[in-house]
């Protein structure tokens, strides 16, 4: 049951209604047997492994809590690793670590066949068993009291607007909000369906339909060079963050309905003049768990610069394994690890100095990275969008074959391509939109502005709004969600 599906345009109201309807006391039974059977939609087969990993983390984390012992908490928290990232391992790494070990014996002449398990990926599985494994190891450290009432922990879980793709939400966050008595909140709840519809829009008219392009030259890169490839490199960057950031506006806007508020997971990350600043406001909720739970306990900047780099670089690799069993994530991941490291040691990166005070010249410097950064995330997009690092390596080597006759490489790519300049130009006209609430949404919450505008100029634009998200849909397909894979 995808957001973008018929059949969440019915379940979602219908669940709207009952759970204000519903005793206050007794609402988390209506979220519970709600958020199962949304996961019963979408992976049928799985729902016992979600309920096994709430079952894991919920009792070990009691058993933590309730121990004197030093070593028996720890015994505990070590369990509820291995047994949540062996489950992990198994249905998500298992084969590609098979088959890596295996090419690389064979590549010794040492024969082998790989050994491979025929298995589904769980869907959510990457988020909700992150979700759990944060929340044994705070009460492991004491920032969190092990929750007692299962029910609520249950719904903590398996939360339904979050459990496919995040945001990843702490448990001190969460449960506070799922055990209070909540009223229901009109300004709450409509500025709820403001953000679902922002999503949808980033979704289903910028990212559906850039998709169409970057799917054509992805699915057969040695037929093109060029204009067509650059195209696509581009339109890849400004996909991924629509569809995801889509994804999340949708699942903060429709926890609001319920009157729970979701972390923040992206800030206008475009807009950063830095790869750190970048991985500051791109799926926050994500990579402030990694800060958290890998960076920091490697020793974060507290140790030398070399260690410091290393850790850095140690945490992007894992970020990228977490994204999938390719080596293109874990180069992905790698690469935007050591980018960071030449970066800081621009005067502008570094504390106290003279240059970080003058706005005048900070404000210059920030007009020149800022793009430089979107190109170099982008770059490495590539890498994340390829099937092969050598398919990356094959776009960054072909993306500007034959530039030098600018005209012709435009107009060569465009035949090549199948689409006319106006097409070319339509599909790009929503980027408009997107590039001004982004540049707004760096100092102000433009969905607030917009709300605080007199009726005949804020309604026009929720009109045009839903518009161009019915305009541009495909009545009866429900296109995939990219983070839902992982």
């Amino acid at each position: 049951m995808a957001f973008n599906s018929f059949a969440f345009a019915v379940f979602l109201p219908v669940v709207f209604l009952l759970y204000w309807a519903f005793p206050r006391r007794h609402r988390w039974i209506l979220l519970l047997a709600a958020s199962y059977y949304f996961y019963l939609s979408w992976s049928p087969q799985y729902v016992l492994l979600v309920f096994f990993t709430t079952v894991l983390s919920y009792g070990t984390a009691l058993l933590i809590e309730r121990s004197d012992s030093r070593k028996k908490k720890k015994l505990y928290l070590l369990t509820a690793l291995f047994v949540s990232l062996g489950i992990l391992f198994l249905f998500k790494y298992f084969n590609f670590f098979s088959s890596s070990l295996t090419s690389f014996l064979q590549s010794l002449s040492i024969p082998v066949q790989p050994i491979t398990l025929k298995l589904m990926l769980p869907i959510g599985i990457s988020f909700y068993t992150f979700q759990t494994l944060s929340y044994v190891i705070d009460v492991y450290r004491g920032d969190v009291k092990a929750e007692r009432h299962f029910g609520i922990y249950a719904v903590f879980v398996s939360f339904f607007p979050q459990i496919v793709a995040g945001p990843i939400t702490r448990s001190h966050v969460l449960i506070p909000q799922l055990k209070k008595r909540r009223r229901f909140r009109y300004k709450q709840a409509t500025y709820g369906i403001k953000q679902m519809a922002w999503g949808f829009f980033k979704k289903i008219v910028i990212a559906d339909g850039l998709s169409v392009y970057v799917n054509q030259v992805y699915g057969d890169l040695p037929q093109y060079a060029g204009f067509p490839i650059l195209l696509a490199v581009v339109f890849f960057s400004i996909q991924i963050y629509c569809d995801f950031s889509g994804y999340s506006d949708i699942a903060i806007g429709t926890a609001k309905l319920f009157g729970i508020d979701l972390m923040t997971n992206f800030k206008s990350p475009y807009f950063s003049s830095s790869i750190k600043e970048f991985w500051g406001r791109w799926h926050i909720s994500l990579s402030t768990w990694f800060r958290d739970y890998v960076y920091i306990p490697l020793g974060g900047n507290r140790v030398s610069p070399l260690r410091h780099w290393m850790n850095v670089i140690i945490t992007f690799l894992v970020s990228g394994l977490w994204h999938g069993a390719n080596w293109t994530y874990i180069f992905w991941g790698f690469l935007h690890g050591l980018l960071q490291i030449p970066e800081s040691f621009l005067p502008w990166n570094q504390k106290n100095h003279p240059i970080r005070s003058k706005k005048t010249s900070m404000f210059f410097i920030r007009l020149v990275m800022v793009p430089i950064t979107f190109i170099v995330v982008s770059l490495v997009w590539v890498f994340f969008r390829a099937e092969s690092i050598q398919d990356g390596f094959f776009v960054l080597t072909h993306m500007f074959t034959g530039i030098s006759d600018f005209t012709t490489y435009l107009t060569s790519g465009s035949v090549r391509l199948s689409i006319s300049a106006a097409h070319l130009l339509w599909t790009c006209f929503p980027l408009i939109f997107l590039f001004f609430f982004d540049l707004f949404s760096v100092k102000t919450n433009v969905i607030k502005a917009i709300s605080r505008q007199r009726f005949f100029i804020r309604w026009p634009i929720y009109i045009l709004l839903l518009l161009a998200i019915l305009l541009f849909s495909e009545k009866g397909v429900a296109t995939e969600f990219i983070y839902a894979q992982f």
